[in-house]
């Protein structure tokens, strides 16, 4: 999430009340999680086993609890809780503003879309020609559509990452502050749920078809000519790449890269990323591994005959 206008440590600074290592007047662009910082950005990090990480990411200022030796060419903001800071700087800089309108006058919808009755558009959200937008569907703040997109009935585009610390006193929201995007000629069905993501954009590619029931999590990445069948769910910060063929009850855990053309029978678990092939099964398996294992279980476990 970039800043509409560049700030500086100290400004960042005093807004969080922190101390700061660094030149006072260095540019802070941004706020990003690790996995999609670039140079400019704001990464937080909260845990020994990740401050190397995230020390030695693309980001140039880093939201810490401890104080360390600052990386040169980098900045630190040194914070008793990172984690809440992070999402002061969120409220900050893209607070939620309620909405007034079924569709708001800063949505901009182009030429030859329609859009059903009782759909809900948010602020700033864009949407492209020859779109479809079936009744009941929400797309919330900030969403980008694409061209000849189709979205049937109650989906629901931009709603929050399910992102918590767990704290003594309950779980505790990392705030998203990211968006939805749908390129050209993507079509989603009935009752699909699309996460935004918490800092940048939850992306589904051009040509990709999503069958009904289907959920992606915050900051995942559908590559093009994808096929998702209904009721699988992909948790956060998955990359899927072009080609990508997902049939019915997937489940994905989060963080995984699954590389193109890959074919992912229905029910299957995936708890590893996936080179190019066919899987099947939980834990996930080569298809035909599995099918040889079936066949030999069906063998020594048949009855002899007397």
């Amino acid at each position: 999430m970039k800043f509409t206008t560049p700030q500086t440590l100290k400004g960042i600074a005093e807004l969080l009340n922190v101390a700061f290592v660094g030149n006072p007047d260095f540019p802070v662009l941004g706020m990003n999680e690790i996995h999609v910082v670039e140079k400019g950005d704001i990464v937080f990090v909260d845990h020994p086993k990740y401050y190397e990480k995230a020390l030695q990411s693309k980001a140039t200022t880093v939201l810490i609890n401890k104080e360390v030796e600052c990386p040169a060419g980098k900045s630190l903001l040194i914070s008793d809780d990172p984690f809440r800071d992070f999402n002061t700087l969120t409220k900050h800089f893209n607070p939620f503003i309620a909405a007034t309108a079924s569709i708001s006058t800063s949505a901009l919808i182009g030429e030859n879309t329609v859009i059903q009755p009782n759909v809900f558009i948010g602020n700033n959200v864009k949407i492209g020609k020859n779109c479809v937008i079936h009744s009941n569907v929400s797309i919330y703040d900030n969403c980008i559509i694409g061209d000849n997109v189709t979205i049937h009935a109650n989906s629901v585009l931009g709603s929050d990452g399910f992102y918590y610390k767990n704290r003594p006193e309950g779980f505790d929201k990392l705030i998203s502050g990211g968006s939805v995007v749908l390129e050209d000629y993507v079509d989603l069905g009935a009752s699909c749920t699309i996460d935004r993501g918490v800092t940048g954009n939850t992306t589904i590619g051009e040509g990709s078809k999503l069958d009904n029931q289907v959920h992606v999590g915050h900051d995942t990445l559908i590559g093009k000519k994808c096929l998702i069948a209904a009721q699988t769910g992909i948790a956060g910060c998955t990359v899927i790449e072009d080609e990508v063929t997902i049939w019915g009850q997937v489940g994905i855990i989060s963080g995984l890269h699954i590389e193109k053309g890959t074919v992912i029978m229905a029910q299957t678990g995936v708890t590893k990323s996936l080179k190019k092939g066919t899987y099947y099964g939980t834990p996930v398996k080569e298809y035909r591994q599995t099918l040889r294992e079936s066949v030999y279980l069906s063998q020594v476990t048949r009855p002899s005959k007397k």
